[in-house]
């Protein structure tokens, strides 16, 4: 028996807003989230948590990312405009509690590598951050900026130019284990989630059955 509470846009403006935020942002289901490091000309590091992420093509391999309305001050994009680079670090169940803090408005000054505790990795000659503790890391060129006139958002859109993955995290066919890599997902603004593997199932086709590809 059907047990639905019916919500309108006219409930949702009589919400209080918070509420009404916490809906709205958890109706999209399970989302990627990872922290994005960045540096600006003069070295100082910047570290965000992003949940906004979503795939935009494999050749070349674009990532695409939303930004927020400014003000406040985004050091974030700033920093990937000015420098070109940035890094997007999955998170872990290790790390998750200070990824989340960096959410908090610290000041310009103040990197959020050191508030938090967690450490910037510099590797390969990539000009921006990687965080230490994270089992995958992507460095990422900036394509791209798109201004969503709407509700005033921005779109980042970048290319994936370096890839770090644990061995033991990376198929033969090149698909990447991320349960065993430790990878996080998240609902809402701030419920974070382990995940668990259902299946994997073979490329459909009209004429075809679909089979499983895990290994019995």
């Amino acid at each position: 028996m059907e047990n639905k509470i019916n919500f309108k846009t006219s409930d949702l403006e009589k919400m209080e807003k918070q509420t009404a935020v916490h809906l709205i942002n958890s109706l999209g289901g399970f989302k990627s989230v990872a922290l994005v490091g960045t540096s600006n000309g003069q070295g100082k590091t910047n570290l965000s948590i992003f949940n906004s992420f979503f795939h935009i093509g494999a050749n070349p391999p674009l990532i695409g990312m939303i930004f927020r309305p400014s003000p406040p001050e985004r050091d974030t994009m700033r920093n990937i405009i000015d420098t070109g680079f940035y890094t997007i670090n999955h998170i872990n169940e290790q790390i998750y509690k200070k990824a989340h803090q960096t959410s908090a408005r610290y000041n310009k000054d103040i990197s959020e590598f050191d508030a938090t505790g967690l450490s910037a990795e510099y590797k390969n000659n990539f000009q921006a951050p990687f965080v230490l503790q994270s089992n995958i890391q992507l460095g990422i060129e900036f394509k791209e900026k798109i201004d969503i006139s709407i509700n005033n958002t921005t779109m980042i859109i970048g290319e994936i130019v370096q890839i770090f993955i644990p061995k033991d995290c990376l198929s033969d066919d090149g698909f990447v284990n991320l349960e065993k890599a430790g990878t996080l997902t998240c609902s809402g603004l701030d419920s974070y989630h382990k995940t668990l593997q259902l299946d994997r199932l073979s490329y459909a086709k009209p004429d075809k059955e679909i089979t499983s590809l895990l290994k019995s």
